[in-house]
């Protein structure tokens, strides 16, 4: 019977042996320096997914890669469907990995985790749903090498950070040039999340913390989950990271200074993943594992941050879902919203830094002074840390926006992003409010694939337009309002102005010759005797303007009914 028993148990420790075996990465079998090929992580989850019923790997859509993106989802009560997670109240968490490959900890960090979660290792409570993408930016996976993060330690090898079309995914979730970023929409408004994690590595300074985040601007975020994030949820991570041997410190925004001189927060506009999230009212974080630390620590520190966010979530589930769905109800009758925040330097609050000394020494390349840092002499401080937005821009909302139906781009961005829409059913005629575009800037040098506009003014004038059937009408009482207004109001700073969607309107159509207009311009100038009175007075205040007569034909021509309306006028109308 002993020998019997004693088999029985040596035969458990096999099992279990195995087990663990199959289920090793990359990462672990190589001692902590190397991550896996893109193809053997997702071999690892479609394991994982063939093995436990708790796991789906589902594919969610198009990649510039051409290969599809997955999203594996933890479900415990195997229902899979977040109309169901919605109605039971559960809490959804989405983890985004690999959204920049060369900086993998979330990958590998996700991998381990969610199969102890699996094996029992890592408790995961029935009423929390987890969902993430294994790695998001599949065509800078593929692209593998071991030298385009020059800063970075370890690992081996590693991915890169533009994708299959060389964009920067991380700067296209208003924009949307990708077929990753229209995956990424569609899956993110599928899941209705109520936490956002996007794992990433950090650049910049030199300090002993091996992690560092960044919380969605929680001035931009406000409401009930700003407030709960700032003063619950983040101070809780804190603590169970202190706890777990891995102190944080927020996300060290430093450049061309040192940390003890203390810094911002960093400012997540929408472009960002996170400040995309947070149009949502998801409360969003970016996890910046730091680059000098090794690729073991780093991947370690990732998984304890998971552990302590899984930690603070069963304490506060209920709350966080609480908080986000009462911002979600509450942005349908919210009347005027705010835009374009800017870091407010008075009032720092005190934060924990564990660093290096700095110093200045000769460059043995230029001989000029060259900035290092003496891991020899480190020290404890507590620092000044500015974390406070304020905007410099608040719009109120109209009853409806009006956008004609030639703009497919705009209306397919916002049908994506479950914008609801009304169709004009016949040709009719409305009175708006129309934007006219009197100045902005714009960048001298490409910007992701775009010239970017900014410090853009209008003029407001209201007339009467004539809608077509198929146009669209937009009303403004969704829980997206924030989205649709940080898209369409042409001032905000990552609006579809901003990032070109309308320049068409920027360049006149028609023209003149002056030799003809002229006597036409007389005509007009004799039957409007107000227009000729605005002339004379401009050519008394501007002498240049007054010596030349070309500039003085084209006021005319811009004050006349001759000149084109569709030019500078912004051609999504409001109805306020």
């Amino acid at each position: 019977m002993k020998k019997l028993i004693l088999v029985l148990t040596l035969a458990g420790f096999v099992f279990t042996a195995f087990a663990q075996q199959q289920y090793t990465t990359l990462f672990e079998s190589s001692g902590g320096i190397a991550t896996p090929a893109y193809a053997d992580v997702m071999a690892y989850y479609e394991k994982l997914a063939e093995d436990f019923s708790e796991v789906q790997l589902k594919k969610m859509g198009k990649t510039d890669s051409g290969k599809p993106l997955h999203l594996v989802i933890l479900d415990k009560k195997g229902s899979f469907d977040p109309e169901s997670w919605q109605a039971e109240g559960r809490l959804v968490v989405f983890v985004n990995n690999g959204i920049h490959p060369g900086e993998p900890v979330g990958i590998d960090a996700s991998m381990m985790y969610l199969r102890d979660i699996l094996q029992g290792k890592e408790n995961w409570e029935e009423d929390m749903v987890l969902a993430l993408i294994p790695v998001y930016n599949i065509g800078g996976h593929l692209n593998r090498n071991s030298t385009t993060r020059v800063n970075q330690e370890g690992p081996k090898a590693h991915g890169f950070r533009g994708n299959a079309r060389n964009y920067d995914l991380n700067r296209d979730f208003i924009k949307t040039d990708t077929e990753n970023s229209k995956s990424f929409q569609e899956i993110f408004q599928w899941l209705q999340p109520h936490v956002f994690i996007d794992t990433h590595t950090s650049n910049g300074a030199d300090y002993q913390h091996v992690m560092t985040f960044i919380e969605t601007q929680h001035n931009m975020l406000g409401g009930a989950a700003g407030k709960y994030m700032y003063e619950k949820l983040t101070p809780g991570l804190f603590s169970q990271m202190k706890e777990r041997g891995s102190p944080l410190v927020p996300y060290v925004n430093v450049w061309g200074d040192v940390p003890e001189n203390g810094w911002s927060q960093f400012k997540d506009s929408p472009r960002y993943s996170s400040g995309y999230a947070s149009l949502f009212h998801t409360i969003s974080y970016v996890p910046e594992a730091h680059m000098l630390k090794t690729y073991r620590q780093r991947v370690e520190s990732m998984y304890k941050l998971f552990q302590s966010y899984t930690t603070v979530f069963e304490r506060d589930r209920e709350e966080i879902v609480t908080a986000v769905e009462a911002d979600r109800e509450a942005a349908k009758n919210q009347e005027s919203f705010d835009f374009n925040y800017q870091i407010v330097k008075e009032n720092p609050v005190k934060i924990d830094f564990l660093g290096y000394e700095s110093g200045h020494k000769a460059s043995e390349i230029s001989g000029e002074p060259r900035l290092f840092y003496d891991r020899n002499k480190p020290f404890e401080a507590a620092v000044d840390f500015y974390d406070t937005y304020s905007p410099s821009l608040s719009i109120k909302k109209p009853n409806y926006y009006v956008i004609p139906q030639g703009w497919l781009k705009v209306v397919e961005n916002l049908r994506r992003n479950q914008v609801h829409m009304k169709t004009v059913k016949a040709d009719s005629t409305i009175r708006v409010t129309a934007y006219h575009i009197t100045d902005f800037e714009t960048l001298q040098k490409p910007y992701e694939g775009h010239y970017l506009h900014s410090n853009i003014q209008v003029r407001k004038t209201s007339q009467e337009v004539s809608l077509r059937a198929g146009d669209w009408l937009v009303p403004m009482d969704q829980s997206v309002n924030g989205f649709i207004m940080e898209v369409l109001e042409p001032q905000a700073e990552d609006s579809y102005f901003a990032w070109n969607y309308f320049d068409t309107i920027l360049q006149s159509k028609e023209g003149y010759s002056a030799y003809v207009f002229e006597d036409l311009a007389a005509d007009y100038l004799a039957q409007n005797p107000g227009l000729q009175e605005e002339l004379e007075k401009k050519k008394a205040a501007d002498t240049d303007f007054a010596r030349d007569g070309s500039a003085q034909l084209r006021w005319v021509y811009e004050h006349s009914p001759w000149k084109e309306k569709e030019h500078m006028r912004y051609p999504i109308f409001r109805v306020d």
